[in-house]
């Protein structure tokens, strides 16, 4: 995955002016007559500092977006994009009081810069590099043949694992329903991820405004190529070359959020859900967390800002019937403790150790309400060393990888294999590969009942996974250390949520 969260299916105690009301589609008191007013911004204004990005949340009706929108120029920002319908503007500026300087405008709900210096980072926090095939492999994967399995399944003990293989037998997924996923770029000529592309669902978000250019949404040369492998892991074509997805006869989109350096900053996330929601997508995946905050603390008037900009975006795709789904993250955190240093934030200037309180500071999207957060699991069905855990945070767990867990034969690596770009495949770990594996099993489920709600969806997800108790012990690397405890029952515990994810049950009516 990049960076993430999670939780189970808990509502958080939103601040004041984080609730979101029902009326004009997410955009906050629209309903209301609106007084805007954009006072005068004290001149002289400085315009000579570092260049960031801001997200303005505001409140009222069009009339005060525009006024808002004034008060950006006068501030001396420039106006990105507009999402009217979350009330969110998405701004650029020199002005270090920028910020500062919007949130005394009326009609403001908060604002706040979405980065600490305009510098290239990495995000993702995988485990190591995608290790891509042998020689020998390659030539496997790519030998084309008509045989029930595609060449590489059979070293995919992931499908196994969560019965994917069985799942084919009665349903490859419906053409009917899309995927995006909201990440580092797809490779849509890769040619297990090719045949199921949705071109009209797929964009280039980076700079917080849509680019539909052909093929903005592909990574560059020198990109990461996580969104290709996520990509592969929901949708690769059962088609006789390299591996399969979990929901094979689904279609995905790839909505690319990460700058070249790997940053997944809040307008990208922003402009992706709301793109997601705009354009018929049925599952959204999301394996990273939003740059440059690991946990976005509310009491910090920026990140309040960005915690509120990406609940508005993902709560509007939901309203229009989109399951998003995260990864919870890869530093083996206990989210539901009472304290967690994290010593990563800001990645995008010089990160230092600090404390945060899991429950006022959020990994965004995983963290938030509405958001299925996954938890990874290795090949014999125990949590993933570097998985993030916590009671009432994991809703549910999935294969991600794990060196500590041997497969077995012919399967010959505990991590995930996917698609690279290029035309290549390789293997990866991290909650990241566990995240889209449910995806494609709320694909599957989307597709087998396709008149139900986001609700029931949603509901299906925790009723079809397999109870998995806590362990008595978990010493992963069995040196004599606990290294984590499980909490919770069999049915509901802070290591599964509600269980492994069961890909023929969802397809099956659970009746098997």
């Amino acid at each position: 995955m990049a960076h993430l969260g999670s939780r189970r299916r808990r509502v958080l105690a939103l601040p004041a002016g984080l609730a979101l009301t029902a009326s004009l589609g997410f955009l906050p008191g629209a309903s209301a007559v609106a007084a805007p007013a954009a006072p005068a911004v004290s001149a002289p204004v400085v315009t000579d500092g570092p260049k960031l990005s801001y997200v303005v949340n505001t409140h009222g009706g069009r009339s005060t977006l525009k006024s808002v929108e004034k008060a950006v120029g006068k501030a001396g920002g420039t106006v990105v994009t507009t999402y009217d319908r979350i009330g969110v503007i998405v701004a650029s500026s020199q002005n270090p009081d920028f910020a500062k300087s919007l949130r005394k405008v009326r009609g403001v709900d908060s604002a706040g810069a979405t980065r600490t210096a305009p510098l290239p980072a990495q995000s993702t926090t995988d485990e190591g590099a995608p290790r891509a095939l042998t020689a020998a492999e390659l030539a496997e994967a790519t030998a084309d043949k008509s045989a029930a399995q595609d060449p590489l399944e059979p070293l995919q003990w992931d499908l196994r694992a969560i019965k994917a293989d069985k799942a084919h037998e009665k349903t490859l997924g419906s053409r009917k329903v899309t995927v995006a996923v909201i990440d580092t770029g797809v490779d849509d000529t890769h040619p297990d991820i090719a045949p199921n592309f949705d071109r009209a669902a797929s964009v280039n978000c980076v700079t917080g405004k849509p680019d539909t250019t052909d093929g903005a949404w592909r990574p560059n040369a020198g990109e990461s190529p996580h969104g290709t492998h996520v990509a592969g892991e929901i949708a690769a074509a059962k088609n006789g070359i390299g591996v399969t997805g979990v929901a094979p006869g689904v279609k995905v989109a790839g909505i690319k959020v990460s700058t070249p350096a790997g940053f997944f900053y809040t307008e990208a996330v922003v402009c992706g859900f709301v793109w997601a929601a705009d354009h018929g997508v049925d599952v959204t995946n999301n394996s990273y967390y939003t740059d440059p905050w690991y946990f976005n603390c509310k009491n910090d008037p920026d990140q309040k800002a960005l915690v509120e900009a990406v609940t508005r975006a993902s709560k509007y795709a939901e309203s229009k019937g989109t399951v998003n789904v995260a990864a919870a993250g890869n530093e083996a955190y206990d989210l539901a403790a009472d304290s967690i240093t994290d010593p990563t934030s800001p990645n995008d200037t010089i990160p230092g150790d600090r404390v945060i309180d899991p429950s006022e500071c959020l990994d965004i999207p995983t963290q938030l309400p509405g958001v299925v957060t996954v938890a990874a699991t290795g090949a014999k069905s125990g949590k993933s060393s570097f998985s993030n855990y916590g009671l009432g945070i994991i809703d549910i767990a999935a294969p991600g990888g794990d060196r500590y867990q041997v497969p077995d034969a012919p399967a010959t690596s505990g991590s995930i294999l996917g698609p690279l770009p290029g035309g290549s495949w390789g293997y990866m770990s991290g909650t990241s590969m566990a995240s889209p594996h449910v995806a494609g099993v709320a694909a599957l489920l989307k597709s087998t009942y396709p008149h139900a709600s986001l609700a029931v969806i949603k509901a299906l997800l925790t009723a079809q996974a397999d109870d998995t108790a806590c362990p008595a012990v978990y010493d992963y690397n069995s040196d004599g250390k606990v290294d984590a405890v499980c909490s919770g029952s069999k049915r509901y515990n802070s290591f599964y949520g509600a269980g492994i994810a069961d890909a023929l049950d969802a397809v099956s009516g659970f009746r098997h």
